[in-house]
């Protein structure tokens, strides 16, 4: 194999608490499903490399030159209970490479084989979820959402065996890092202070450079975490995105969107929105995502309590500075992205405010479409006879005319003001029967292109695609159901 994968690993030089080693594992017959050529090409690698001998490397039955294979350990609260060894049971980081941005980002395994830390598991993972991830998280990134984004999809050869028999893959997965709220957890909970020091200052050299050599690095490093999770679950609120496990494992320090097991997206408008199968008390719901989020940064912050300040009382006013920090810095993106999506700006009357919020209660009591909704009113502001149905729902026309009144007072020209609201409402997102669609084609027909369709279509989300409008069509109404993979 020729070192043409650029890797430049450092978190396999940390100490062996951190990760444990992991032989290639071969795979039967594993054969290249996917390739993202723009990706790969993001990160200096050849694709040709990939194309003929990408398949052998991205399913772990060979090393790479310069690949160093390692599963990571941490911890994490799951539905609320700790639990304090979990670790990458069915992934393994394969190594860094640093961008053509200059850029470090993870290539990591999904599905390649049990590691020390399955827990009686197979460490393997069945198409139907690898093609899931694919689809959605690049249609994350699409979307300007920060997320980890998917390199590739390997077929195995071999089958995976959950409530039936499988074809087994696996996903390369990019990310900022791997580490996440649990990996702090991990020495947390053994009372390894310096380790726990170790990860932090690793943490902050690779998240927050800028505080490297300040005396309140710590602080720096909570509160940069606290400012991008902030962002992040603002932009999944205002996409009307569910991700399903928000478990303290599933939320990384980089601020990425990370593992989209039961993700879904609503469709009719419900706050209470719970689509996984196991979160059967829905803790995990839409509107519970925001207060989740800053329930672990609180779970985080416990862990950085020691290296905060050797101060009891100091350390606390901190990491609660933090938290605040994360309320305020979630309340104002969501309130700005909000009124953006509605074509209107902020202002000390609160009326805009106001209308934005009659606006949702009232898509709530009709079930009104998330996604359609938003993107129909930048066609009402453009023009009323292209607002399609939403012009015709009688329970929203006093609504409208009083957002029609607010229009003339915000700057801009009526087509500038839609555009914008073009760039903020997207026309195509991976509607949940349409992801099941593609997922079926492909592990029951071994039929690819339904998929590749709609990946294609989820590239361009903000863009009118006639040609494709079959993939902005939610499809029939029916209760919609996602499972974790495992």
């Amino acid at each position: 194999m020729g070192a043409l994968i650029p890797f430049d690993n450092t978190y396999a030089r940390l100490p062996a608490s951190f990760h444990m080693a992991i032989a290639p594992q071969r795979r039967a017959a594993p054969k290249l499903l996917q390739l993202n050529r723009p990706l790969a090409e993001e990160l200096g690698i050849d694709t040709e490399f990939l194309t003929s001998e990408g398949a052998e490397i991205l399913s772990n039955s060979a090393r790479a030159e310069g690949a160093d294979p390692i599963a990571l350990a941490y911890a994490g609260h799951q539905f609320g209970q700790f639990v304090p060894r979990l670790g990458d049971g069915r992934a393994l980081l394969l190594g860094e490479v640093v961008d053509r941005n200059g850029q470090r980002r993870d290539i990591q395994l999904k599905g390649s084989g049990p590691t020390p830390f399955s827990r009686q598991g197979d460490g393997l993972a069945a198409l139907g979820p690898v093609l899931r991830e694919y689809l959605v998280s690049e249609a994350m990134h699409a979307l300007g959402v920060p997320t980890t984004r998917s390199l590739a999809i390997v077929s195995t050869g071999e089958s995976v065996y959950r409530e039936t028999e499988l074809p087994g893959a696996v996903l390369t997965r990019i990310a900022a890092s791997h580490i996440r709220v649990g990996t702090f957890q991990y020495f947390a909970a053994r009372g390894d202070e310096a380790a726990l020091r170790e990860l932090a200052d690793y943490s902050i050299a690779r998240h927050q450079p800028d505080a490297v050599d300040a005396p309140d690095r710590y602080r720096r490093l909570l509160d940069g975490i606290a400012i991008r999770q902030a962002d992040l679950i603002a932009r999944w609120m205002l996409l009307g995105f569910v991700h399903g496990v928000m478990n303290t494992d599933n939320m990384a320090i980089s601020g990425e969107t990370i593992d989209y097991g039961p993700c879904a997206f609503l469709d009719a408008y419900d706050p209470s929105s719970v689509f996984s199968s196991i979160d059967r008390g829905g803790r995990y719901a839409y509107a519970n995502q925001p207060a989740i989020a800053q329930w672990n940064l609180a779970r985080l912050a416990e862990c950085l309590l020691p290296l905060l300040s050797t101060d009891e009382a100091e350390a606390m006013g901190q990491a609660t500075g933090a938290l605040t920090l994360f309320a305020e810095r979630f309340n104002a993106a969501y309130r700005a992205g909000l009124l953006r999506k509605i074509g209107l700006s902020d202002d000390a009357e609160e009326a805009n405010w106001t209308l934005a919020q009659e606006l949702l209660r009232r898509m709530g009591e009709t079930k009104a479409d998330f996604t359609a909704t938003f993107r129909n009113l930048a066609s009402a502001e453009a023009s009323d006879d292209q607002a399609g149905t939403l012009i015709q729902r009688p329970e929203l026309q006093d609504w409208l005319a009083t957002w029609r009144e607010r229009l003339p007072h915000e700057p801009g020209s009526v087509e500038g003001r839609a555009a914008d609201m073009r760039r903020e409402n997207p026309a195509f997102i991976p509607r949940n029967q349409r992801v099941e669609e593609v997922i079926r084609a492909a592990v029951d027909d071994g039929d690819l292109e339904p998929f590749r369709a709609f990946h294609a279509a989820l590239s361009r989300p903000y863009d009118d695609q006639p040609e494709a409008q079959r993939w902005a069509d939610p499809g029939p109404a029916a209760p919609y159901r996602t499972f974790c993979g495992t």
